[in-house]
């Protein structure tokens, strides 16, 4: 069913609003609007620069693998929690309070302050002298990172209409991939750089492993993106906000998100469960890769990180705003599960690239496959935002959101990036063997988030039918 057919079941008529005194402000509306977007983007485009930030310091610990455990003493099981586990652990449940507040306070500074939090979080990663301090450190980047993704998908869809929030999404969710290709490229380069050099000496704080330096060289550029978003963004104004049956508008409540939810419970099953396993597909590409490339071609970790840094950038963005563009041309032809739909298309279409490509034994057919592996990995970010946007009233938009990202990342990023290293540590005994295991947790993954997505379109539909007649 799609929206056309939807129109018509609430008994619109075009013609008559055409003609009506409302149609004609609501115009005059929209060509106000539309002048007014470039301040718009302006704050799509200062958020994006913050999950840029967000994902290099999450994302470049991959990149280091080895001299960190060299250093701190850790088997693969162990760098996978400080990866997975320890991040997504306050990232998931953190983000429970955070979003709550952002439905009732200001969303701007409560951006600007986790981003503040988190790149001293990530500074801190380099003063690490034991797995312990390691996982402290971790986990704090994981607190401060749960404050920008869940107010900013309430924020969007305040300054963006429905036909233009994919693509404004899709914009945003590049900063996951320019992030990720940037951690590889700067990671690289400062291990190439000082390849030579065993310690460095930094004022106040003393000598420094190169891998410790790298850590403050990517955190503190946080601080400075933090002040200039508190003073340069302003909050917006709220839309969109649902009524009771007494015309009160629905507090922002813990206890009215879950009853939302339990309202559309097999929608959103089918959205939390089917996009939480495509998510895992891409955390498990960013976080092994770098080590199935080192460990079976041999490549050293400045090659790795500039091959990989430049794919993530070519492909992964690319994909990203492919996937907005293709959330938006479904909703331009009247399916109101467009979201979910380009997200089902996603994920089929990434299921054979990321098994595949650690089972040739030609680097460069390797490299093909990762490539369009990267390409369709995207799509979770921008089409699970967009389904839970599109279909939840503005007061319990970032609190739904949040809900979504606790299980996804537990799921994903805590489940996914530890099942790879468990599968490589207990099953194989042998180091050399990551590449099986990403296949093997791809695979699995793959195919069950395909099947949970194929049903959830059926069940969105129903949801938005259901909210457009309460």
């Amino acid at each position: 069913m799609n929206d056309n057919n939807l129109e018509n079941m609430l008994g619109r008529n075009e013609h008559e609003t055409n003609h009506s005194p409302e149609h004609t402000v609501q115009k005059e509306q929209e060509r106000h609007t539309q002048e007014s977007f470039g301040y718009q983007w302006y704050v799509v485009v200062i958020c994006m620069v913050a999950y840029i930030l967000s994902f290099v310091d999450r994302q470049i610990l991959s990149l280091m693998i080895e001299p960190i455990k060299q250093d701190l003493m850790l088997t693969d099981t162990q760098f996978s929690l400080l990866q997975g586990l320890a991040f997504s652990l306050f990232y998931a449940f953190m983000g429970i309070p955070i979003a709550a507040l952002a439905d009732k306070k200001s969303r701007i500074k409560i951006i600007s302050i986790g981003i503040a939090f988190w790149s001293l979080a990530t500074a801190a990663c380099g003063l690490s002298k034991n797995f312990i301090q390691m996982f402290i450190a971790r986990l704090s980047v994981g607190a401060g990172e749960a404050a920008l993704s869940p107010a900013f998908y309430s924020i969007v869809t305040d300054l963006f209409p429905k036909e233009k929030l994919g693509r404004a999404l899709g914009l945003y969710a590049i900063g996951a991939f320019i992030g990720s290709g940037l951690a590889f490229l700067i990671g690289g380069y400062v291990i190439s750089l000082l390849k030579n050099v065993d310690m460095v000496f930094l004022p106040v704080i003393g000598q420094l492993k190169t891998w410790q330096l790298t850590f403050f060289i990517v955190g503190l550029p946080g601080v400075l993106l933090a002040l200039v978003m508190i003073l340069t963004v302003k909050e917006p104004k709220r839309k969109g906000l649902k009524l009771d049956q007494n015309g009160q508008v629905i507090q922002a409540s813990f206890k009215n998100s879950i009853a939302f939810i339990k309202t559309h419970k097999k929608t959103f099953f089918c959205h939390f469960i089917g996009f939480s396993f495509y998510t895992m597909m891409l955390y498990s590409l960013l976080g092994w890769a770098p080590a199935f490339y080192m460990r079976h071609f041999d490549l050293d970790a400045s090659q790795t990180g500039y091959i990989l840094g430049s794919i993530i950038l070519i492909a992964n963005t690319a994909g990203a705003l492919f996937c907005g563009w293709l959330i938006d041309y479904f909703s331009k032809k009247g399916y109101s599960d467009a979201a979910i739909r380009a997200g089902m298309i996603g994920c089929a279409a990434l299921v054979l690239p990321s098994v595949l490509f650690t089972q040739v034994d030609n680097i460069y057919l390797s490299f093909g496959l990762i490539f369009i592996a990267m390409f369709f990995s995207t799509f979770p970010i921008p089409a699970s935002a967009a389904a839970t946007q599109m279909l939840t009233p503005n007061q319990l938009r970032a609190q739904v959101s949040a809900k979504f990202l606790l299980i996804s990342n537990l799921i994903a990023l805590g489940v996914g990036t530890t099942a790879v290293a468990l599968l490589t540590d207990k099953y194989f005994e042998n180091t050399l063997m990551v590449g099986n295991s990403i296949s093997i947790v791809n695979a699995i993954a793959g195919i069950i988030g395909v099947f949970l997505l194929f049903k959830g379109c059926k069940y969105y539909r129903e949801s938005i039918l259901l909210e457009k007649l309460n």
